[in-house]
């Protein structure tokens, strides 16, 4: 098939509609905003139709729920680990004797000053000593962060103490940066596709040259950002409001506060960036005609995708990689929630982050908006780039 260099203002296609109907266009065709919701409600009814995405999205939230819970049942129960160590100082012992052989090794020290050397030596996870500004006259002594097995075993919440503040947990630092860039891949990329094979099938069935009788060309690629991003959030508020809820009926309501911050910008760094990577997926799908070609098409996407989730989890510990990481239009999403996590972000910095973000959104739907624009009508080879900027 030859290729066709046909644009929305220009003539019907063969097999398209009729010169009256396209004569017919301008009068019948929405406006912007409400046309570009027509199309956003189009996506999503579609969607929500599919029972494999209703599956699958079931399917993750269950995970999701079962991780959260598995993780608290073994940080109460102590894990693998064995029992967790515990010294006593005086009157304390009273309190935490019974605990000894549940969960606990409870063992005595002579002092706070012996009990703060036993915590910070590694030798004990966790020191109980009298005195405090609770009920229970009772403090928790602690390396770097809350002991939460021994605090919840504890008839009263005693006030915890921690002798080396930080939030420099290694391993729990690892797991949520795990959390993140997997949430973010996984969203991005299934959204991603979707708009993808939605372009390349209205394309490819020739249904896009009715709907472009009724709405502009930037009008249908905005309906399908619109769409699919709010799909795409509403994923994301779910998997965080179920995490929430199992951490909430695990006991991990201390690690819930301390993600607080941070999970509140994932959800709004995730919304814009998938805006970016969403353009950019119907945008490179627009250049081709067939399914089978959309892989190799939006290839590059999918790159910009999966970087970001292997860079958190490789430099989660490196300061200075997840500074950059924060700052990069397509890894923000991932890099600025890890360090408002680990205490190392300033207020203004996710504000920022945020403006670069929308600069670089505004940037990618200008280039987006004219390869769409230039390339849907088009049918056959694949369209070059270049040459759909250029129109």
């Amino acid at each position: 098939m030859t290729t066709q260099t046909q644009h929305p203002q220009a003539g019907p296609s063969a097999g398209g509609p009729s010169a009256g109907a396209r004569s017919a266009a301008p009068s019948q065709r929405l406006s912007g905003g409400r046309g570009a919701w027509l199309v956003a409600e189009r996506e999503i009814t579609t969607k929500l139709r599919s029972k494999a995405f209703l599956v699958s999205t079931g399917v993750l939230l269950l995970l999701v729920l079962g991780s959260v819970l598995f993780s608290g049942f073994m940080a109460n129960t102590g894990g693998f680990g064995g029992d967790t160590k515990v010294a006593a100082v005086g009157a304390a012992e009273q309190a935490v004797a019974p605990l000894d052989g549940h969960g606990f090794e409870v063992s005595s020290a002579t002092d706070r000053a012996e009990a703060e050397r036993l915590v910070l030596d590694g030798e004990v996870e966790a020191a109980v000593v009298p005195g405090g500004d609770t009920a229970v006259d009772m403090t928790v002594l602690a390396k770097d962060s809350p002991p939460v097995e021994i605090v919840q075993a504890l008839s009263a919440a005693p006030q915890v103490e921690l002798l080396a503040p930080t939030t420099d947990n290694p391993f729990l630092a690892y797991i949520i940066s795990i959390a993140f860039g997997v949430v973010f891949m996984m969203s991005a990329i299934t959204f991603g596709t979707t708009i993808a094979q939605s372009v390349v099938e209205e394309k490819q069935t020739r249904i896009v040259e009715i709907l472009l009788a009724t709405v502009s060309a930037r009008t249908m690629l905005a309906g399908k950002i619109l769409g699919n991003s709010i799909l795409a959030l509403g994923q994301v508020v779910a998997i965080a409001a179920l995490a929430s809820i199992g951490m909430l009926a695990t006991g991990q309501d201390l690690l819930l506060g301390e993600l607080g911050t941070a999970l509140i910008w994932f959800g709004i760094l995730f919304a814009f960036g998938f805006v970016l990577l969403a353009a950019l997926y119907a945008a490179l799908a627009a250049l081709v005609s067939r399914q089978e070609d959309v892989a190799a098409a939006v290839s590059p996407v999918m790159w910009l995708v999966m970087l970001p989730y292997i860079a958190i989890i490789i430099f989660n510990d490196n300061p200075q990689a997840l500074a950059i990481m924060s700052y990069i239009p397509f890894s923000a999403p991932v890099g600025m929630p890890m360090r408002l996590y680990l205490g190392t972000a300033e207020w203004w910095e996710p504000l920022l982050s945020l403006g670069i973000l929308v600069a670089a959104i505004a940037l990618v739907l200008w280039i987006g908006a004219r390869i769409y624009s230039n390339s849907i009508l088009r049918t056959g080879g694949r369209v070059k780039i270049a040459e759909a900027i250029k129109g």
